[in-house]
């Protein structure tokens, strides 16, 4: 038991930091799982996974508060809180039906060590050339301006990230920076859409894998669930500060220097 809470730690700390940075959650605790194991069955680990997701939405909320929940006692501001929902909403509709149809495809076929190399190489190659031709130097500066359709954009380039290793994170910034946003904004408007993003992806996982848990294994949920929450609220707060001096660049060589090191491990050792 102890050293299931350790290894479900270690995991809760892995989604907690990478969930938002540009560097793929997904990709990362599937290679994460060979290292830190579950005891139980597969779907107990899978369950797992997907639940310490949930944390990283509060995070969210309680980092973004001013903006996410509704203002009661401001009419106008109301309006402009309704009307940025709306557009979350719309931004995750590609990807809610893309996710409902494709969910078992995807787990079959692309949830394995080397779509996750690939994946991350190249993503990483994309976020330095993002970087090179100094997209996203211009455009929208608040997120309230977005349009519908930008969103809706958004929203589509997001579906990328259903193959393990692309990030979630990544492909809307990217998609965001390239249509028309600033990085700061960019940045901004990926965590608001990963609310609905995680929270439809982690129902979906629930309702086929189910919440029979043991005592042993609330736990671990738990445990995963705290650290998820206390690392991920750390991790908007810097990368927030972050990108106001930095570009993405680091995030691009960080990915393509994991691939290679873990293509070597699985591969050539």
């Amino acid at each position: 038991m102890i050293q299931d809470i350790i290894n479900a730690s270690f995991l809760a700390i892995i989604e907690g930091i990478t969930e938002f940075l540009p560097i793929s959650s997904t990709g990362h605790l599937i290679l994460a799982e060979n290292w830190f194991p579950l005891q139980g069955d597969k779907t107990f680990q899978d369950t797992f996974l997907v639940v310490i997701q949930f944390p990283a939405i509060l995070a969210v909320l309680l980092y973004f508060y001013k903006t996410l929940l509704p203002p009661l006692n401001d009419p106008d501001e109301m309006k402009t809180w309704f009307f940025l929902w709306v557009k979350i909403g719309i931004a995750f509709i590609p990807a809610g039906i893309l996710g409902f149809l494709l969910d078992d495809i995807i787990d079959y076929y692309l949830f394995n060590t080397t779509t996750v190399l690939i994946s991350l190489i190249v993503g990483g190659i994309v976020l330095i050339g993002i970087e090179r031709l100094q997209i996203g130097r211009n455009g929208y500066t608040q997120v309230t301006e977005l349009t519908v359709i930008f969103c809706l954009a958004v929203g589509l380039f997001q579906c990328i990230a259903m193959i393990p290793g692309v990030s979630r994170s990544a492909a809307t910034i990217i998609g965001a920076m390239i249509i028309g946003a600033t990085r700061s904004v960019a940045v901004e408007f990926s965590f608001y859409l990963a609310i609905p993003t995680l929270l439809g992806a982690g129902v979906l996982k629930l309702l086929k894998h189910g919440l029979h848990f043991s005592f042993n294994e609330w736990i671990l949920l738990i445990c995963g669930s705290v650290i998820s929450f206390v690392v991920a609220y750390l991790v908007i707060a810097f990368f927030l500060k972050y990108i106001k001096t930095h570009d993405f660049r680091i995030f691009g060589i960080y990915r393509i220097c994991l691939g290679i090191v873990i293509f070597i491990m699985f591969y050539l050792i």
